[in-house]
């Protein structure tokens, strides 16, 4: 890192699982890290680490709180942006809210960069940005290998979280086109020590309470350090304007079950659930949650995304930086080693 580098960052969704790790990273390098909070929520997974962090009360569809935040993170030197926050769901219920915050919220964060400017800004995308494109000719064994220069395909295979995150992205690059420093990251399922009762760590639980069904799909998965060291790298370094995935490798969702069932030491998965039963199952998932008033624990989405042969090609980032994956044996001991006790993110 060059002196002339700020050290001083600003980042939105710090509290939630990617955002307390960049958070922790930009600590261990000794900036000045500033995050936006919404008090309500707590301290989420920096609540160790809260008293080394500055909190500004604020929210993504607040636009006076963003300036007065990024203000404040300012002070006499300039800044960098991470802009981490979204709404991740399948939920249909979900729909509305996730495209506010997801495509308004960094619409938002885009012009009070512009308006602030800032140095740099790095947003925390998805590989399902990318689009999911239909298997040409019809079904195929084959999987679809996707890069960074996929373009986006209407699909019936988007998920309405992957459309809000490519109008993210769009965003992004309208702010690029006006002015704007920025580079974008592109991570796929994210592993690592979090809160074990949302998102992608969900599987954890899944596997710990032994239950017995696999998808028949391939899962692309990353660890969450190492989402948190390339988007810090690629901010410290001179490149700007282009988008990277982060993927650390690609399995049979049963091989990863059965690897996080190993080091549990809980019994893996051992029934296949083929594509069309799949199919059949999310419509009566959906008539127990409206029942319940519980979330459906299978959506019509998540149902097709399960199932789905997409490889994302992650190597494009280590071509530009030093950047070499975790393997995900060490990513899932350390998971091993934390579960079951309070998380603080490490």
């Amino acid at each position: 890192m060059t002196s002339s580098l700020p050290k001083s960052v600003f980042i939105t969704g710090a509290t939630g699982f990617v955002g307390s790790h960049i958070a922790r990273r930009y600590l261990a390098d000794g900036y000045a890290v500033t995050v936006l909070h919404r008090p309500a929520n707590g301290y989420g997974l920096l609540t160790d680490v809260a008293s080394q962090l500055t909190w500004c009360e604020g929210d993504v569809m607040d636009i006076p709180s963003l300036e007065a935040a990024i203000g404040a993170a300012q002070s006499d030197t300039s800044v960098d942006v991470i802009h981490a926050a979204a709404v991740v769901s399948f939920v249909p219920k979900d729909r509305d809210r996730m495209e506010r915050i997801n495509v308004e919220g960094t619409a938002n964060i885009v012009n009070v960069c512009l308006k602030a400017g800032v140095r740099k800004l790095g947003y925390v995308s998805s590989v399902a940005a990318l689009g999911r494109p239909v298997t040409k000719g019809g079904k195929s064994n084959t999987p679809i290998v996707i890069d960074e220069e996929q373009k986006w395909e209407e699909s019936p295979n988007n998920s309405m979280y992957a459309k809000t995150k490519y109008w993210a992205e769009l965003e992004v690059w309208r702010g690029v086109a006006e002015g704007l420093n920025a580079v974008i990251v592109n991570p796929s399922l994210v592993l690592g020590v979090g809160d074990w009762n949302k998102s992608s760590l969900q599987l954890i639980n899944y596997v710990q309470s032994e239950k017995p069904f696999y998808p028949a799909g391939l899962v692309n998965y990353v660890d969450v350090l190492d989402v948190a060291d390339s988007l810090v790298d690629l901010m410290q370094s001179d490149i700007m304007a282009q988008r990277f995935i982060v993927n650390g490798g690609t399995i049979p969702y049963r091989s990863l079950l059965e690897q996080i069932a190993a080091v549990l030491g809980k019994r893996p998965p051992g029934w296949r659930v083929p594509a069309t039963l799949t199919r059949l199952l999310w419509p009566l998932e959906a008539i127990r949650a409206r029942l319940t008033g519980k979330a459906p624990l299978i959506t019509r989405e998540t149902a097709r995304s399960a199932s789905s042969l997409y490889q994302y090609d992650g190597r494009k980032i280590g071509q530009v930086l030093d950047t070499q994956y975790r393997p995900l044996s060490e990513t899932l001991e350390r998971v091993a080693n934390a579960f079951g006790r309070p998380s603080n993110g490490m």
